[in-house]
């Protein structure tokens, strides 16, 4: 008896850790039931965010292009993407490329400008100049006339061809800048320095502004300027032998000035006086023809009585004309014609006394 108890017992103790085992594996198996129901959950919210994350918007001002490792989506305008929600394969698969196209672009140059700082530029203090020029850090451009002098510009653009502008160059932006700076060297050994600084100013700005767009065009960068800005200055080391050549071509222009305004007031004078003379010479002319007209016009009238009675038109117009010079004379004398035809003797005394008044007539 003793022996078959020992032999359950011992049984016993061999299944107690086999029931063990088997609960323990069930445990395992369930949580890894669990973790891969989490894993799977979680990879399927990965893979939704990953397409989501394809989403983008384009705003109004701009464009987009998608590129597919590295090569547009659709050819031509039909690759631009307009403005609104759009969706491509996330990166690296996909790469949204943003083109502003109504937003002004604005490039300078400064190889011609002396050493500044850009916090020199913002507070307006410049730097002191330096004895002379120093070519290894100021910059300059030489003029037609052998001059030398600073000028810097600054160029507005928007871009018209997204494509071109965004793919056909490495950087366009470069590239325009290359263009400023090739047309403020090239445009200023085309002018002389007093047309650059005083005379021509407007002209040499819109010479720069022409030659960057013919450099413009020629590359076909696909954009359009809208302002080119110039500022040129001599240099700051002869700042006052130019003043004085300013104020020199100042009172040089005042004086011209003022000699072309007495020249022309002088010659408005002159004129008025001529018109006037001419006027009443014409005016006198005028009269004068109008009186011999007159008088022909009488002559032609009488001709024909005296033609008829000449003796008898001889003494009407004798009468006449005494009677007209006789009309104011106080005195007059007549002496009729003697009967023998010679002349009758008349003497005058011209002092004579005056007559004695008239006594007046007693009342």
């Amino acid at each position: 008896m003793s022996d078959e108890h020992e032999h359950h017992d011992h049984a016993h103790d061999h299944a107690a850790p086999v029931a063990a085992d088997d609960a323990g594996s069930q445990a395992l198996a369930e949580a890894l039931s669990s973790s891969f129901a989490i894993v799977k959950i979680v990879m399927v919210l990965m893979v939704v965010a990953f397409f989501c994350s394809g989403f983008f918007t384009v705003g109004p001002s701009e464009k987009a292009v998608i590129l597919r490792f590295g090569r547009p989506v659709g050819e031509g305008q039909k690759a631009l993407l307009t403005s609104g929600l759009h969706w491509s394969l996330p990166y690296p698969i996909d790469e949204v490329v943003r083109i502003p196209i109504t937003e002004i672009q604005r490039v300078s140059s400064n190889n011609g400008w002396y050493l500044t700082t850009p916090e020199a530029e913002l507070s307006g203090e410049e730097m002191p100049p330096a004895a002379s020029l120093n070519p290894a850090v100021d910059g300059y451009v030489i003029t037609a006339d052998r001059n030398i002098i600073h000028t810097r510009a600054t160029l507005s653009y928007h871009i018209d061809q997204p494509i071109h502008f965004a793919f056909d160059f490495v950087s366009a932006s470069n590239t325009v800048q290359n263009a400023l700076d090739n047309a403020l060297l090239y445009t200023a050994a085309k002018f002389n320095v007093d047309d650059i600084l005083t005379r021509d100013v407007a002209g040499f700005k819109e010479a720069v502004q022409e030659r960057v767009s013919d450099l413009v065009e020629q590359a076909q960068l696909g954009i359009v300027i809208d302002q080119c800005e110039v500022q040129s200055i001599p240099p700051r080391q002869l700042q006052d032998v130019f003043s004085m050549v300013t104020a020199a071509r100042e009172n040089r222009n005042k004086a011209l000035n003022e000699a072309n305004s007495y020249t022309n007031r002088v010659f408005n004078e002159s004129s008025a006086q001529a018109t006037s003379i001419t006027n009443a010479a014409a005016v006198a002319s005028a009269n004068y023809v109008k009186s011999i007209t007159s008088e022909a016009r009488r002559f032609n009238d009488l001709l024909p009585q005296y033609v008829a009675n000449p003796d008898l038109f001889v003494q009407q117009m004798f009468v006449q004309a005494m009677s007209q010079a006789f009309t104011n004379v106080q005195d007059k004398f007549y002496l009729p014609q003697r009967a023998d035809g010679k002349p009758r003797e008349l003497r005058l005394q011209l002092n004579r006394e005056p007559p004695e008044p008239k006594p007046a007539a007693n009342p």
